[in-house]
């Protein structure tokens, strides 16, 4: 189509049609974005339905804008469905303009999308371009002189004595160098106990220097990592392709709680099932115990029993004990391998479990009431958990405890790390990011807040604080550290299609495996006491005991 405004009867049926999609975008890039588009040909198009928003990557557009001529610059505003294209001549783009309006694409979930594009003033591009960048975000161009770089380039020995304690030469498709500490893949993070020897390169001191007086940096480095790639590797996409999740803020109603535990428990591992099953292999000695110590023919019911592991315990135990096991879990993708295995489970919620009140001699809850997100969900899911018992039955708890040193004894947790021999990926697998806050969710609902449970909040001491705070930001956790806060979100790393039931193999020493897309797990961490607080609010409970196994806090109770 021809860039001037054409009269509707010259035109055919198609030609009509796609204009009026090309006006219809010229009018929504106005009206939510505030862009103006203009009628005369520029260097400059935007490009509707070819944003990050629409799952169109920079990866998928630009070899299609490529076609029509020289792109001087693309930008790819986040989570927005557009972006904007600025070639070399108004010729390139005028040619672009009349070939790709109307052109389908296909996007990251294979799902076809047509492109509209209209021109935008010089003027407006760089507006857009400010608007783009990440609050806090600040580009210095040309920060590094060309002289600079060839010194630096230069001051890099690839070819010295491979056993110098600053040469790695075995990560996946490229080689590395450390200098001032070695930085460990496989938790992004160094020990900060054995410094390398030499520190920094002469020229980065004086680059680094000149950095911290012009005022581009505040603090001065004393770590580099220097990668060399093989030809046609390099760094992966980050930003655009895995980053997809929507920010996470605080729970302040029990709608936004709900759709929490949506976006970053249920979505969560129905993605990473294979995976997180594969990770999950051995049952823990404490509910093996538990569990051995019921009389034989007992009415066992597993809340949240992922991948069926404790479902398991009569293979191991046929001799001395049979239970009659059931598992459910809120993970259809998880049943579906408890079914695999031969074992009785379905999909339920575990505040809805859909078992007949007081037909259960004995419950577990593992590892799943830290992942509600407010406190008058959690006593909701123990709640639930005696009505399943009868009379006399007994329910184990175990929680994930801010307490990951206890009694002046680190837990399995912080102890463990990828470089141990015969290192298990059920322990390393919540690989590292560094720390950072996620931006606050949208709005989702004007719902009342919850009304708080006093008996939980009050016994919290200074010591350890949950989050009572309007607007608050969800943090992301460090793996491998303590806990700052009770409610966070904890990373995933997901390995591509592991094999059925087949376990993950250790990491070598250098963690070789390029990473995969990275979840992020709801969970709120529970204080010394806290777990009791909330038992302590039902009725017709006794508590049995309470303990603290490896970074857990666990109790056994009993309906009386």
């Amino acid at each position: 189509m021809d860039s001037n405004h054409q009269s509707n009867y010259k035109l055919s049926k198609t030609e009509k049609k796609l204009l009026r999609k090309q006006i219809k975008a010229r009018h929504t890039l106005l009206r939510h974005e505030g862009i103006e588009t203009v009628s005369y040909a520029t260097q400059s198009l935007i490009v509707a339905n070819g944003g990050l928003g629409n799952q169109v990557s920079r990866n998928q557009l630009l070899p299609v804008l490529e076609k029509c001529g020289l792109v001087d610059a693309l930008l790819m505003p986040p989570n927005k469905p557009y972006s904007c294209v600025r070639y070399k001549t108004v010729e390139e783009s005028k040619k672009a303009y009349d070939t790709l309006n109307g052109k389908e694409i296909v996007d990251d979930l294979g799902q076809k999308i047509s492109l509209y594009l209209n021109f935008v003033e010089k003027a407006q591009w760089k507006e857009l371009g400010l608007q783009a960048l990440p609050p806090g975000l600040k580009v210095i161009e040309e920060i590094i002189s060309s002289e600079d770089e060839k010194m630096l380039l230069e001051s890099v020995n690839w070819t010295e004595d491979t056993d110098n304690q600053n040469f790695q030469k075995s990560l996946k498709h490229r080689r590395v160098k450390h200098f001032g500490y070695e930085f460990h893949y496989e938790n992004n993070s160094v020990d900060k106990d054995k410094p390398l020897p030499g520190g920094l390169p002469d020229i980065w001191e004086s680059i680094l220097e000149k950095w911290l007086k012009e005022g581009f940096i505040k603090h001065k480095p004393d770590q580099l990592t220097i990668n060399q790639y093989e030809p046609g590797h390099g760094y992966p996409l980050v930003c655009d392709s895995q980053m997809k999740e929507a920010p996470a803020s605080f729970p302040e109603s029990d709608k936004e709680a709900l759709q929490l535990e949506q976006d970053y428990v249920h979505r969560v591992y129905e993605e990473i099932a294979r995976h997180f099953s594969s990770t999950r292999h051995t049952p823990w000695p404490h509910i093996v115990e538990f569990l051995k110590a019921l009389p034989s023919g007992s009415l066992v019911a597993d809340i949240g029993c992922g991948n069926g592991k404790y479902l398991g315990i009569n293979k191991e135990c046929f001799e001395i004990l049979y239970l009659l096991q059931i598992g459910c879990d809120h993970s259809q993708n998880l049943v579906d391998i408890c079914r695999e295995r031969q074992y009785q489970a379905f999909v339920c919620d575990a505040l809805a479990v859909p078992i007949r009140s007081g037909s259960c001699d004995a419950c577990i809850s593992i590892a799943v009431i830290h992942h509600f997100a407010t406190a008058e969900r959690r006593v909701a899911a123990l709640q639930e958990l005696v009505r399943l018992l009868r009379p006399g039955g007994k329910a184990l708890i175990y929680v994930w405890a801010m307490e990951q040193e206890y009694n002046k004894k680190k837990s399995k947790y912080l102890r463990e790390n990828r470089t141990s021999q015969g290192m298990k990926e059920e322990i390393s697998n919540d690989t590292s990011v560094q720390e950072l806050l996620v931006k606050q969710l949208p709005n989702v609902g004007s719902q009342d807040s919850a009304h708080p449970v006093s008996s939980i909040n009050d016994f919290q001491d200074g010591g350890c604080n949950s989050r009572n705070v309007a607007n608050s930001k969800l943090p992301v956790h460090t793996n491998r550290t303590s806990f700052h806060s009770q409610d966070l979100l904890v990373p995933w790393h997901l390995k591509e299609n592991p094999g059925k039931d087949k376990r993950v193999e250790p990491l070598g020493s250098l963690g070789s495996r390029d990473p995969g897309p990275v979840f992020h797990r709801y969970y709120h961490v529970f204080c010394e006491g806290e777990l009791e607080a909330a038992c302590q609010t039902l009725s017709n409970i006794s508590i049995l005991q309470s303990y603290y196994d490896q970074g857990n806090w666990c109790v056994i109770l009993q309906k009386v």
